[in-house]
């Protein structure tokens, strides 16, 4: 654990990588809002960061606005274009939606519109200055870093299946090293007319015509109306309160309600004398996650396409009559299988000087999301809607105009109505589970918001697709609590102390004094700067 953090009482930022911080802390010395800071760092992520995030995916922010006091969501998620039809799958003889190449990538990246949206919201700084020094990155070149290496190593063979994307990644026949120079010229042009011509040329001009064109020749679904009819929407963020605190999520098509339900499943029970390493501990973690995400996979889709009961799912009574089964200590776990979800995801945080409050989240959903670069364009398209299922009965099923169930949740804690915490994390189905740890970290166990980045996480379900009823834990001397465990029903697996299969969370807490301290995840690349 780091002995220190970042702290101070003007402004913060923390990102999952170095580089990205120092944009966001650069555009506010600049005299840039969060709104601005947040854009630039989003920007830049998705250049220094590819593996996880880009132009071709989604985002999701998460923003209090310090002038007028209110909390406000943005839904960056693109939706399935208007050929995306079940039987447009199942003619070729496909039961599933591809998780890789041109048929994954189903729905339009929402990721570009939401930065503009965002920028136009309290947006200071000139659009062009926002992305600028994202363009640099892409055009000059950064080291790869060790995060980014990795994934390149775990996908090589995906990477070297496109063109795009092996004379990126791949030099002389071998992958780039870590330290390297990455650089991506196509991306850079691509950064450059968006600064020149903003949004619309992502969704109606030149970027536009590159992507549909290289869809249309590799046997991709999405057209050019598709992209013309994209908006990102504004939305009321729902929320519960977990021991005098107020807890902010995204709504659906967004999980983030899933969290909210093990918080008032947590709220009644006493962790007071139950340790944050303890088989008690997990257990209890274990058991409100399977109720919470029984419902949400019973429920979650595009709520224009289904009725999402959320009154009765975050209702008090409800957690009371979902946690009412739950024992301290068990003769065994019931076990709950929990569908697959995809860990490619970047979390950011920025906090200005007015108090403005940015949190947000973006990914291409798996490593490298589609493994698919439309020719020319430099930009990696997600395979987000890779998720629809093709059973026409099943609540997510694939439609035209739908977005698909999203993992993606950006998070923000209130007390007294303005913001002391934001959090959220990397990690697909992980992300309600760490979110869960960090609060209850900070509010039961009353560690400083890098303490409770830091400590052991879990992940309860399935990960990378595989069907598990696992209880994985990060081991930092559980011994003899993970037998208990095993003998109270749970399919325990231990993992490194710092294992990567954990995610990569990052936050700011608040305190009532002003004094803003920010949080970065050892297990990758990111940091944290305030001033």
């Amino acid at each position: 654990m780091r002995n220190t953090m970042p702290a101070g009482y003007r402004s913060m930022v923390t990102s999952p990588h170095y580089l990205a911080t120092a944009v966001g802390s650069a555009i506010l010395q600049q005299g840039g809002s969060a709104y601005d800071a947040s854009v630039a760092v989003s920007a830049a992520l998705g250049v220094v960061y590819p593996h996880m995030t880009g132009l071709g995916g989604d985002a999701f922010f998460l923003i209090y606005d310090a002038a007028s006091g209110k909390v406000e969501g943005l839904n960056g998620s693109g939706r399935a274009g208007s050929g995306a039809t079940v039987d447009a799958y199942t003619r070729q003889g496909l039961f599933d939606i591809p998780h890789r190449g041109p048929l994954s990538a189903v729905t339009v990246p929402g990721m570009v519109d939401a930065w503009w949206e965002v920028w136009q919201r309290g947006g200071r700084l000139p659009w062009a200055d926002v992305l600028e020094p994202a363009r640099r990155y892409a055009e000059e070149g950064f080291p790869v870093s060790r995060d980014l290496h990795r994934w390149m190593q775990r996908d090589e063979a995906w990477l070297r299946q496109d063109a795009g994307l092996s004379s990126l990644y791949l030099s002389g026949g071998r992958l780039l090293g870590e330290g390297e120079r990455l650089v991506q010229p196509d991306l850079a042009a691509a950064l450059r007319t968006l600064q020149a011509e903003g949004r619309d040329a992502f969704y109606t001009g030149s970027l536009m015509k590159g992507i549909t064109e290289g869809l249309r020749k590799d046997g991709g679904l999405l057209v050019p109306e598709d992209f013309a009819a994209h908006r990102s929407t504004w939305v009321k963020p729902v929320s519960t309160t977990y021991r005098g605190c107020e807890v902010l999520q995204m709504p659906p098509n967004s999980q983030g309600f899933s969290v909210l339900m093990m918080l008032n499943m947590l709220e009644g029970m006493d962790l007071s004398g139950i340790g944050r390493n303890s088989a008690e501990f997990y257990h209890l973690a274990a058991e409100v996650v399977k109720r919470a995400f029984r419902d949400r996979d019973r429920y979650l889709t595009d709520p224009e396409f289904a009725a999402v009961p959320l009154e009765q799912l975050l209702s008090k009574e409800y957690a009371q009559t979902l946690a009412a089964g739950i024992e301290l200590q068990p003769p065994a776990a019931a076990p709950h299988l929990s569908p697959a979800s995809g860990q490619d995801t970047a979390y950011a945080a920025v906090v200005d000087e007015a108090g403005n409050a940015v949190s947000f989240i973006q990914s291409l959903y798996f490593d490298f999301g589609s493994a698919y670069m439309p020719e020319g364009t430099g930009i990696i398209l997600q395979n987000r809607g890779s998720f629809f299922s093709l059973e026409e009965t099943h609540v997510n099923a694939l439609a035209p105009g739908k977005r698909t169930f999203h993992t993606l949740m950006p998070g923000m804690m209130l007390q007294n109505g303005v913001p002391s915490l934001l959090m959220g994390t990397q990690g697909g189905e992980g992300q309600p589970q760490t979110t869960l740890s960090l609060i209850t970290g900070v509010v039961d166990y009353g560690c400083t918001i890098q303490e409770a980045v830091d400590l052991p996480r879990w992940v309860y379900g399935r990960t990378w697709g595989e069907d598990s009823d696992k209880l994985r834990i990060e081991d930092r001397g559980l011994g003899p609590e993970a037998d208990r465990l095993k003998a109270w029903g749970h399919n325990v697996q231990l993992f490194g102390a710092w294992d990567g299969i954990m995610g990569q969370a990052q936050g700011i807490r608040i305190g009532s004094d002003g004094l803003r301290t920010g949080a970065a995840d050892l297990r990758g690349d990111g940091a944290a700067i305030g001033w």
